[in-house]
């Protein structure tokens, strides 16, 4: 059974992360010829407050 975890910036909207979790089931599935039924997708979404990039949070680089 594949396993796939992705975990992004918190903010989309949620059919953008159903969007991602079906791209992510069929990527995988023709990748492994595995069934559609037996891939995983796990999308955590990280606040903005929680995510650096070179020492600052994203909280201050990205737009709100």
């Amino acid at each position: 059974m594949p396993i796939v975890n992705i975990q992004i910036l918190e903010g989309r909207p949620p059919e953008k992360v159903e969007e991602l979790i079906k791209n992510m089931t069929d990527t995988a599935a023709a990748t492994l010829d595995a069934p559609h039924d037996s891939v995983r997708v796990v999308v955590t979404e990280i606040p903005k407050t929680h995510w650096g990039r070179a020492g600052v949070p994203m909280s201050k680089l990205v737009n709100k």
